[in-house]
């Protein structure tokens, strides 16, 4: 592996944590703070992935179970880190779990019964980080607002009079 191909994502990584937070010093103490995941996390889950193609000549697929669970476990993590969303991406740990058992059926002998908790796992996963941000979402453009108040009350006397207008004609 060359240098230049380990080297260009960690300085286009710190580049835009640097352009992202503005202000912040730089330090070791820094550099892990924020960068734990990738420093970590995600070097064990490649590691995994590197054993089974190419130490284990795809024989050992049970090694990618923790490898997809570490990886996509410190994307997720990275990604909070450095956005600080925690409250967003936890539903990404449940699909850090559905990835290892999808690399498992993958690679492995295709058992039609993984495909049971790789779905619920997925469809919970989708649900939760849909929810959750579109609340954050509403209560970001609502927050203190008595607008959306507003607009709910006039919604529901319209409705209740347009509802009496229709009964009314009859």
């Amino acid at each position: 592996m060359s240098r230049s191909a380990f080297l260009g994502p960690i300085l286009i990584l710190l580049g835009i944590f640097m352009f992202l937070k503005g202000e912040v010093t730089f330090s070791t103490g820094t550099i892990f703070e924020y960068f734990w995941p990738t420093l970590f996390v995600i070097p064990v889950g490649v590691f995994f992935h590197w054993l089974y193609f190419f130490i284990l000549q795809r024989r050992g697929v049970g090694v990618l179970v923790p490898g997809g669970i570490l990886l996509t476990t410190g994307v997720v993590c990275q990604i909070s880190m450095l956005f600080d969303i925690w409250h967003l991406m936890w539903p990404g740990f449940m699909l850090a779990v559905a990835a290892g058992l999808f690399e498992l059926y993958w690679f492995g002998g295709r058992n039609k019964w993984l495909l049971i908790p790789i779905n619920i796992l997925t469809v919970m996963s989708v649900l939760f980080f849909a929810i959750f941000s579109i609340g954050s979402l509403f209560s970001g453009i609502f927050h203190n607002q008595p607008i959306f108040a507003v607009v709910l009350i006039v919604a529901g006397l319209a409705l209740m009079f347009m509802r009496g207008r229709e009964t009314s004609k009859y």
